[in-house]
């Protein structure tokens, strides 16, 4: 455990021992309290070193962009655009950085496989199929359309 997660576990219980002398209700209500601080702690430590790197087209579909979406740099990227049999490396992104890969004349239609790894040597993988004519990504988009979405 973080230092910060076991000083707010040790004050916890002490706090929640205190109130068991006031009232029982009291002390439950810390407890739980408590039991919801430390687990929002502990999953926050988990979300640390995640990079999470998106491949788009750009507008003109003359270019591929890499944009860095997560809360870690992302190292030794490698991407391979199937079927153009075009492979290239990108050695780091920053958080929320992004990087163009130029073509010669404009894409109708790549998969775009891609490998990275964050700072403790984890590796990522990821697959895109970007078309020039398809529809954007839209995070806030329903999985079921209800009430007219857009």
């Amino acid at each position: 455990m973080d230092k910060t997660t076991t000083a707010v576990l040790a004050v916890g219980i002490l706090v929640t021992l205190l109130f068991c002398f006031v009232s029982i209700y009291l002390a439950a209500i810390a407890f739980i309290i408590l039991i919801v601080i430390v687990m929002s702690l502990m999953i926050l430590q988990d979300s640390t070193f995640l990079p999470q790197v998106d491949v788009q087209l750009r507008e003109d579909a003359k270019a591929i962009v890499l944009t860095n979406t997560g809360n870690s740099p992302a190292l030794r990227i490698h991407v391979a655009l199937i079927p153009m049999n075009i492979e290239y490396d990108v050695e780091s992104l920053a958080v929320d950085g992004s990087h163009e890969y130029l073509f010669a004349s404009m894409i109708d239609k790549v998969k775009a496989v891609i490998t990275f790894s964050n700072e403790k040597g984890q590796s990522f993988s990821a697959s895109y199929i970007l078309c020039a004519a398809g529809e954007e990504f839209e995070p806030l988009k329903p999985m079921f359309p209800i009430f007219g979405w857009k």
